[in-house]
């Protein structure tokens, strides 16, 4: 009985020390931070035998008009990922736009200007493209804003 006991105490306290997490120990500003600039993150899922449709419909589209909110300093860059590894239901493409964190908030401002540098004629035809193609050929799975946390390091 003794014997069982001693591995009921030793099995409790195996599952309490892995179950317990370690005290925090890192203070935000002093052993980590968030980075200013906010990065928007978009997984889509596109349509077996698509890849090549959906890409060259974002290099006129998307890739192009993040050029001229790039151009404004709107957007400090973006990015195409392809996910090499997809399973059934896992994402194709991440696309990645990051962005300077004052530029987050909604600005008549600047939608004017990239309006007048984008045109009404490429809004009109992205707008046909993302109708006409994206919704057949695509699905967005997720959007996410993130932030880098800096770790310092002593």
């Amino acid at each position: 009985m003794r014997k069982y006991a001693l591995g009921l105490t030793a099995a409790a306290l195996a599952l309490t020390a892995v179950s317990t997490p370690a005290a925090a120990q890192l203070s935000e500003y002093e052993d980590y931070e968030y980075s200013d600039s906010v990065v928007e993150l978009t997984t889509v899922r596109v349509d077996p035998g698509q890849l090549d449709t959906y890409l060259e419909g974002l290099r006129q589209t998307w890739v192009a008009s993040n050029e001229v909110a790039k151009g404004l300093g709107y957007i400090t860059d973006y990015w195409i990922y392809s996910n090499m590894a997809p399973s059934s239901g896992d994402f194709h493409l991440l696309l990645a736009i990051e962005f300077p964190g004052e530029n987050l908030q909604p600005s008549r401002e600047r939608y004017d200007r990239f309006m007048d540098a984008w045109g009404e004629a490429n809004m009109e035809n992205s707008n046909q493209t993302v109708l006409n193609v994206y919704n057949e050929i695509r699905e967005i799975q997720g959007v996410y804003l993130t932030r880098e946390i800096e770790m310092t390091m002593d």
